[in-house]
């Protein structure tokens, strides 16, 4: 479960993203907040860890954001975290990663 947020200024500003239930992944803020390279503001990268091309351009549609959301779960990006635990764990215990992730699938499924 998830929420999409667009600004006033949209599509010149990128929309936010937050899950609703609880999530277990890397690139998921302990908040549900969303952190893929394409949701970030354009312009400079502060931090270092983007080109300015993988940021926000008013382009990206909702069909894009959503693919790349998808593509974030199957392969999260441990090199930048959201959530260091999380990352941690995805790369040294991947099975105890996956059994905290199914159970945050089941815990949503059953909100529903």
């Amino acid at each position: 479960n998830a929420l999409m947020i667009f600004p006033q200024n949209y599509p010149n500003s990128p929309p936010t993203v937050r899950f609703t239930s609880e999530m277990w992944h890397p690139n998921v803020y302990p908040d549900g907040k969303v952190c893929i390279s394409i949701l970030h503001p354009a312009g400079d990268d502060p931090t270092g860890y983007e080109l300015a091309s993988e940021r926000w351009s008013p382009v990206h549609t909702v069909e894009s954001i959503v693919l790349s959301i998808i593509s974030m779960l199957s392969s999260p990006n441990d090199e930048s975290p959201a959530n260091v635990e999380a990352a941690k764990e995805w790369r040294e215990k991947k099975n105890e990663f996956r059994k905290k992730v199914c159970r945050c699938v089941r815990r949503s499924q059953e909100m529903w």
